[in-house]
């Protein structure tokens, strides 16, 4: 199986995404909704309304990418929109959402800040 690499940045677009979309429509939104490049050396990660759909679009070089997962009974934890109508994540982050984990509730241990040992 195909998985992005950890640590590649990654656009994740808040609002549901109709799935007909292909590259242009995709890159369209990007460009328009979003305001960036969709050639940039990033992913942009689509969802769709059921959260069990999902589209990446990349720039390779010479061409758009298109990578497209369904799922058969669970759906993907997806984010509320935001103001920006994205969430800047990296690879580690989508390959965890890729197996339908919830990225925003799986919390790490407290940082802990000590002055001294003793």
């Amino acid at each position: 199986m195909l998985r992005p690499s950890p640590n590649i940045d990654v656009y994740l677009y808040m609002a549901p995404v109709d799935m007909r979309k292909s590259i242009n429509g995709l890159a369209a939104l990007v460009e328009n909704e979003l305001a960036l490049s969709p050639m940039m050396e990033v992913l942009f990660v689509f969802c769709n309304r059921g959260r069990d759909k999902i589209k990446l679009l990349y720039w390779e070089r010479n061409g758009f990418v298109v990578w497209y997962k369904r799922l058969e009974k669970q759906r993907f934890k997806w984010p509320r929109q935001c103001e920006s109508g994205y969430e800047l994540r990296d690879g580690r982050d989508l390959n965890l959402l890729l197996d339908s984990l919830d990225i925003w509730r799986n919390k790490p241990h407290e940082t802990l800040y000590f002055d001294s040992v003793s």
